[in-house]
């Protein structure tokens, strides 16, 4: 609601006007369609269990992180999760740095009720030891630009985050093999979350008198609308919660309504999730992969081979040189070279001495 009224401050009387006059007529002031969305573009970050999207002007950075803790009492073999919100000044001027507001309470809120009532996260498979310690999964929203509907932006985020996550793994192990070893990633391979669906946050305005109904309200028509309706759900069509703020009543029909084009951007939102998260799991794995060096294996591919010229023009000069070499022994006649052989057959025998001059003497 202080959001809202912070909007109305800055804007002008025929501004007001201006956005109320154009859905009269089914035109928005960004060219949009009552039921069109805006660009929506999500992108990871170099370590898992972060995601930056943006949707239209509004940007949205999501970290997730997890420890291990005690469980509750009433729920010794669940983990846990909860959703903190940083509204940075940088990113609306009635933003202010501290504690945070109603909007952000409201808006941790929201995106919490929609992860933990359709139970989306399996909190049972981040149970560690039934009793003594369970993982918590912690979930930071930092809102870097506001440009309307953060909860929509906000909740896309959180379901890219949480999808890239993974925890450590854990075993047992020491003498008495209860000692508990919390694997570092390059020892064991991380685990990945457990979430059965994504529930989708899917925002509706309530412009003017006639409570025109847009879909995915801009910063300037959230300053002009009387109220909102956020719809969480699932590819399945399964309502995961509602939330009505504003004092302007709607009807049945128009709630109803509402809840069946919500269904359909679901599952739009849910493909364009899961085909990010699959490209971020391909590229991830790629990078795991160990590559030799090309050119190391080039240059020493080379060193073992020989050069074909050189080695054509050796293996030349060796034919040359036995032809050579076999025309050489054929020169002259044939009995010549019958000779030359009883020579070589010949025993040699070894030379006499000659008798000494003191034998002749005698």
């Amino acid at each position: 609601m202080e959001q809202r009224l912070a909007n109305s401050f800055t804007m002008t009387v025929n501004e007001k006007q201006f956005i109320q006059t154009a859905l009269v007529s089914d035109i928005r002031v960004d060219g949009r369609r009552p039921f069109d969305y805006r660009n929506l573009t999500i992108r990871f970050g170099s370590e898992d269990g972060s995601s930056e999207v943006q949707l239209g002007q509004t940007q949205v950075i999501a970290f997730v992180t997890g420890q291990l803790v005690p469980p509750y009492r009433d729920r010794p073999n669940e983990g846990s999760f909860a959703i903190f919100t940083e509204f940075s000044p940088m990113a609306d001027p009635s933003f202010e740095p501290g504690r945070p507001g109603d909007l952000a309470i409201e808006l941790g809120r929201i995106v919490d009720r929609g992860l933990r009532e359709s139970r989306a996260v399996d909190t049972e498979s981040l149970c560690v030891v039934a009793g003594k310690l369970v993982w918590s999964i912690r979930i930071d929203l930092h809102i870097i630009d506001n440009g309307g509907n953060l909860v929509d932006a906000a909740n896309i985020a959180a379901l890219a985050a949480l999808s890239t996550f993974r925890r450590p793994e854990c075993t047992f192990g020491g003498e008495d093999g209860q000692e508990l070893i919390v694997h570092p990633p390059d020892v064991m391979e991380p685990l990945p979350l457990i979430i059965h669906h994504f529930p989708v946050a899917v925002t509706f305005g309530f412009i003017g008198k006639e409570n025109i109904v847009v879909i995915d309200p801009t910063y300037h028509e959230e300053a002009v609308m009387g109220g909102s309706l956020t719809a969480t759900l699932n590819t399945n069509g399964d309502v995961c919660a509602i939330q009505k703020a504003g004092g302007d009543g709607v009807l049945q029909s128009v709630i109803m309504q509402c809840l069946r084009i919500a269904s359909v951007k679901a599952g739009d939102i849910t493909s364009k999730i899961k085909i990010a998260v699959e490209s971020y799991n391909t590229q991830r794995s790629l990078k795991k992969i160990k590559r030799h060096n090309p050119s190391y294996a080039a240059s020493k591919e080379e060193s073992r081979q020989v050069n074909p010229e050189t080695k054509s023009t050796r293996q030349s000069c060796d034919i040359n040189s036995s032809a050579s070499t076999h025309v050489a022994t054929n020169i002259g006649s044939p009995e010549e070279q019958s000779e030359t052989l009883k020579d070589e057959v010949k025993p040699k025998h070894k030379k006499r001495k000659k008798p000494t001059s003191n034998a002749n003497s005698s």
